[in-house]
């Protein structure tokens, strides 16, 4: 059985089953690429977000 074959019989031979793995594929791409967006986006500003300067104009009530 060749690989191609298997996923075949694995994945796409049911409506239902292929139905669910396009589902999971999209919410698991989802996921990943927001992940990945927000990472890229937190290291190209870094020191130039308000959790990186927040320290230098709110103080704390016990100070």
């Amino acid at each position: 059985m060749s690989l191609s074959t298997g996923i075949y019989n694995t994945l796409f031979k049911r409506n239902s089953v292929f139905v669910g793995t396009i589902f999971a594929g999209a919410f698991l791409f989802g996921v990943g690429f927001d992940t990945a967006t927000t990472t890229f986006w937190e290291r190209w500003n870094k020191g130039k977000l308000w959790k990186d300067i927040r320290h230098k104009y709110v103080t704390d009530a016990e100070e």
